[in-house]
């Protein structure tokens, strides 16, 4: 039995924010980083599973994109007990889809059993890699999971996932499968200090990225925005407001 883990190492901001000359991007003095929230959910899951089943051979890898920086959030799923990591090796910004693009090749050779990925990021909020990652991989996917029962030898899980305005679902997925993994579902633990020297000494995997195509979107320039006079209520039909939201926005980027 195998699970891969995708992990991100996550930008916090400080009570102060500079953006860079170019102002595309926060100057990195001013941020703050750690392990995704949702990322260590996600890495606790699969050491449960893994210790429920407890197989000889079994293993939770974690892979992540970034420079070298990114190996202090791999340490500490390392740290929390993951056998494995590998880094794949990009230094500038990424999408949620080009991060997909660079992590399905390396989860590909993996031939896990099952993908998790935390629902979202902290620091990106959009909830895309995974399922971007799920459709490359021609996985079956289900996001957003509470709770997992999986007999690898019925190659079947059954999970309970959240939906809008509380209500929970139940499914059955075939497995290899890729989940989205909500908070709560578990509570992640604390690595010991004798965890942590040994994180420390193991060796992270390096690969070359793959092809990563053309970005999803573009940064064009970050910026505080001015205090106004308040908020602006828009009135009309769905196509009305998309269409003033649309022209607010070209007007501040001019």
């Amino acid at each position: 039995m195998k699970i891969v883990v995708c992990v991100k190492q996550v930008a916090v901001l400080g009570d102060e924010v500079e953006f860079t000359a170019d102002a595309r991007d926060v100057d990195p003095d001013f941020l703050d980083f750690a392990l995704n929230e949702w990322d260590s959910y996600a890495t606790e899951e699969a050491l449960h599973i893994r210790e429920d089943l407890g197989a000889e051979g079994d293993e939770v890898v974690v892979v992540s994109v970034g420079g070298a920086h990114v190996e202090d959030a791999m340490r500490r799923c390392l740290a929390m007990g993951a056998d494995r990591a590998i880094r794949v090796d990009h230094s500038r910004p990424a999408d949620p889809i080009t991060v997909a693009r660079l992590v399905a090749p390396v989860v590909q050779r993996e031939s896990p059993d099952l993908v998790f990925c935390g629902v979202q990021s902290s620091d990106g909020v959009q909830a895309a890699t995974g399922t971007a990652l799920a459709e490359l991989l021609d996985l079956p996917r289900v996001a957003v999971v509470t709770r997992i029962e999986w007999d690898p030898s019925a190659g079947r899980a059954t999970v309970r996932r959240e939906l809008e305005g509380g209500l929970l679902d139940v499914t059955e997925v075939d497995t290899p499968a890729l989940l989205t993994i909500q908070t709560g579902i578990n509570q992640p633990r604390y690595a010991n200090l004798r965890a942590i020297k040994q994180a420390e000494q193991k060796q992270i995997a390096v690969v070359s990225p793959a092809e990563q195509g053309e970005p999803a979107y573009r940064v064009r320039r970050m910026f505080a925005p001015p205090k106004g006079e308040g908020a602006q209520i828009l009135a009309g039909g769905p196509a009305d407001i998309a269409r003033r939201i649309r022209e607010i926005v070209e007007e501040r980027l001019k």
